[in-house]
C-alpha cells in the first residue's frame, strides 16, 4: 500500500482484533485451569446423564414407531397414537400424484427426525376425522402436539404452489410450526415465496392438489 499512514492504521487495527482474540482465549483457557478435578467429574457425570437420557428417549420413539413413515391401519387407531408422541405429523391422503410426492418428501424427514412420528392415514376410509379434522383439500399434515392439531399444510400452497418443492422446505414449513426440532437456517425461497403463500386454515387451494 503506497500511504504509510493507511497502512499503519490497518496494522494497529489488525493487532487490536489479534490482541481481543488472545485475550478471550487466554480468559477460557484460564477458566478451565481454575477447574479442580472435582469440578471437572461433575461435568462428566452430568454429560453422561445428559446423554443417557437421550438414549432413553431415542429408544422410546423407536419403540413407538418414530424414525419410519408408517400407515395408521384403521381411523380408531389414530387417536392412541397421537396421545403416545408429543409430536405427530400426519398426512390425509388419497391414491394420487400430488399425495405420493408427499410421501417421499416424509418418507426421508422421517428417518432425519426421529423426535417426530410421521404416519399417513387414508382420508376416504377416515369419514369421521375428516369431517372433524375439517380435511377437504388432499395431501393435507395435520401437525399435533400433545395430542391437539396445532396447524395444518393444506396442499402445496405453502411449498410454492408446485409438486417439485423441495424436502427443505417442508422441513423449514414443519419447524415453522414446531412440530420438529430443526437447526438449519430459512432459506432465501422464503421471503420470494411469502407473497403468493396464503394462511393454511383459508379455503384457497393449491391447483396442483385434489379436493376429496
Amino acid at each position: 500500500m503506497d500511504n504509510p499512514k493507511v497502512q499503519e492504521i490497518l496494522e494497529k487495527q489488525v493487532l487490536t482484533v489479534v490482541k481481543a482474540v488472545e485475550e478471550k482465549l487466554d480468559e477460557e483457557i484460564a477458566t478451565l485451569d481454575r477447574l479442580d478435578s472435582d469440578d471437572l467429574e461433575v461435568l462428566r457425570e452430568r454429560r453422561l446423564q445428559q446423554m443417557k437420557k437421550m438414549a432413553e428417549k431415542r429408544s422410546r420413539w423407536i419403540s413407538l414407531g418414530h424414525g419410519e413413515y408408517s400407515e395408521i391401519p384403521a381411523e380408531k387407531d389414530f387417536f392412541s397414537i397421537v396421545k403416545a408422541s408429543e409430536h405427530v405429523v400426519c398426512h390425509f391422503y388419497r391414491e394420487n400424484w400430488p399425495c405420493k410426492v408427499m410421501d417421499k418428501h416424509l418418507s426421508i424427514l422421517a428417518k432425519q427426525h426421529i423426535e417426530t412420528r410421521f404416519v399417513k392415514i387414508q382420508a376416504e376410509k377416515s369419514p369421521f376425522l375428516a369431517e372433524k379434522l375439517k380435511i377437504v383439500v388432499l395431501p393435507t399434515l395435520a401437525l399435533i402436539k400433545n395430542a391437539k392439531v396445532d396447524d395444518y399444510v393444506v396442499g402445496f400452497d405453502e411449498l410454492g404452489g408446485t409438486d417439485d418443492f423441495s424436502t427443505e422446505e417442508l422441513e423449514e414449513r414443519l419447524a415453522k410450526s414446531q412440530v420438529i426440532l430443526y437447526e438449519g437456517e430459512s432459506s432465501s425461497l422464503n421471503a420470494s415465496k411469502s407473497g403468493t403463500r396464503r394462511n393454511v386454515r383459508q379455503s384457497a387451494r393449491a391447483d396442483s392438489s385434489d379436493s376429496e
